[in-house]
């Protein structure tokens, strides 16, 4: 009955928002919030109201705020700034997380807010500003163009999608995928429009191969430390990884091409091929302009390098003993990511044949970069604090519950229960990463009853894992937004395109590693 209830009220409020020629958002701002005031001053809880029973009590919510966000992006026209914190206030109010802190220790729906927000900027928002002045640079001084064009003498025009999707499963190695996209963002535009191609095509290509990698294959931090949480042998998990990885990055080059190139994005519209030219004749050297980009990926594939022996075994105290060391410290400086772009912002400003100091003013190129960098990471963060609401509400431990509840049953499911786990918490939360870390301590006790205890289904079960960490990159993921506003895709063609994208590349890889264990097990 309490669903229902539910349903009617949303229904209402959406279908009184489109029955007006401009849609009447306040009005529906307004009606949610008399709702909650009713149900929170009724003598039932607003939880009572709300759900059927307990397994509702995240569910229901979770799909309500996702259809929010949709709808009220894409239909209402409202800025997905917005639509992502009423989202996240409602999924805490509907979850009976606090509103107001007894003690500081107690965790809120505000706190909740402000942590992911600062959390989530952070960690990418240096990353986005510093990536959008290299690649103002790029673009300003032509080098984005003599880059664009060297590329195309050596892989020629169609290979333009496959090659993007090849680029970013190399990099993803090493670096993370939200600033491999933010890296390669200006030389995927460039070669995008010089190849005559929708930029949807090139960018989901990118992203579905920067994720590939970033979830299977090691040195990348989430399946070294699947691997060290389940004891499987880490060499052994790359030499599958890298086949079974291969296999995949062919769907993503064939969801980019096939799919994603019915959607047309202009990568630039007011650049001709004779504005192409134009550049080309004032641009800097190709191997100038790469500088900018490899300098920042190859200090980053050091600093992986570094962490290698420390994230395979940590405990060792051949570990510790390094960790300690000036060279282990000055790599990861350097090699971090933000430290890293920062040197390619430097390397960068030796670009333009003639340097002035206005460059570096807010009104110079600097300020034109900072700009284009602002609504990306406002709405990125409200990404963050919308995930970590939806982190701090326990959804993650609930359906970690129901997995155990589930060991009766274990061995019919074999790989399929990690990554079913896997990608529950993935899409319940947001990170792959955090999926990934969650998911792997809670089977470790289950490997004997789901059939999994040896070597290769160890390994095996690394790589279900995080074929489960890639299902399903949507609003509460921080590369959702990366994706989607470094491309000037919509929320709707975002989730049509890259979560759609992600949740059948999800369960395709999945598919591969079980056919492995079929054959080999």
């Amino acid at each position: 009955m309490s669903t229902i209830l539910l349903t009617i009220g949303v229904f209402f409020i959406i279908t009184s928002a489109f029955k007006q020629k401009k849609p009447a958002f306040f009005t529906c701002i307004a009606l949610l919030i008399a709702g909650f005031a009713a149900a929170y001053f009724s003598p039932l809880s607003y939880t009572e109201i709300i759900y059927c029973n307990d397994a509702d009590k995240t569910i229901v919510p979770l799909i309500v705020s996702v259809l929010f966000i949709v709808v009220s992006t894409a239909k209402l026209k409202l800025h997905a700034f917005l639509a992502l914190l009423l989202a996240a206030i409602f999924f805490g109010i509907c979850v009976d997380m606090s509103l107001v802190s007894l003690d500081k220790s107690e965790i809120t729906i505000i706190s909740s807010m402000e942590e992911g927000f600062g959390g989530t900027l952070g960690k990418i928002g240096i990353v986005i500003i510093a990536g959008t002045i290299i690649g103002t640079f790029l673009e300003k001084s032509g080098g984005v163009y003599a880059m664009a064009e060297s590329v195309l003498k050596i892989i020629g025009k169609r290979k333009v999608t496959p090659a993007m999707a090849a680029i970013g499963y190399i990099v993803s190695i090493p670096v993370f995928a939200d600033s491999g996209f933010v890296i390669l963002t200006p030389l995927n535009k460039t070669l995008t429009k010089r190849a005559g191609l929708s930029l949807a095509t090139t960018s989901i290509a990118l992203a579905l191969g920067l994720m590939i990698t970033h979830c299977l294959v090691p040195p990348t931090p989430g399946p070294i430390i699947a691997a060290n949480e389940l004891g499987a042998d880490l060499g052994m998990v790359i030499m599958l990884a890298l086949p079974i990885s291969a296999i995949v990055l062919l769907f993503a080059w064939f969801w980019a091409s096939k799919v994603a190139s019915r959607v047309h994005i202009d990568p630039n519209p007011e650049l001709t091929d004779e504005g192409f030219r134009s550049h080309l004749k004032t641009a800097p050297k190709a191997f100038h302009s790469f500088l900018p980009i490899l300098i920042p990926i190859i200090l980053i594939v050091l600093k992986s390098v570094a962490d290698y022996p420390i994230l395979a075994n940590p405990d060792a105290d051949a570990s510790v003993a390094w960790k300690q060391t000036w060279i282990y410290q000055s790599i990861t400086f350097i090699g971090h990511p933000i430290v890293a772009l920062l040197l390619g912002i430097g390397i960068a400003l030796t670009l333009p044949k003639k340097f002035d100091l206005a460059m570096l003013s807010g009104s110079g190129w600097v300020g034109e970069g900072m700009l284009a960098a602002a609504t990306i990471i406002m709405i990125t963060g409200a990404g963050g604090a919308f995930g970590k609401v939806l982190f701090n509400s326990g959804i993650a431990d609930q359906i970690s519950s129901g997995m155990e509840s589930m060991s009766s049953s274990l061995k019919v499911w074999g790989l399929w229960l990690p990554f079913i786990a896997a990608a529950a918490i993935r899409a319940a939360q947001g990170s792959s990463t955090v999926a990934i870390m969650l998911t792997a301590p809670l089977l470790y006790p289950l490997l004997g009853t789901m059939g999994l205890d040896s070597s290769l289904g160890r390994a095996l079960c690394v790589l279900a894992i995080g074929a489960g960490a890639m299902f399903c990159s949507h609003a509460n993921d921080s590369f959702f937004w990366v994706v989607t506003q470094m491309t000037g895709m919509d929320v709707k063609t975002g989730y049509k395109l890259h979560t759609t994208g992600t949740i059948l590349m999800g369960i395709f890889a999945c598919t591969i590693i079980w056919i492995v264990g079929l054959i080999w097990l």
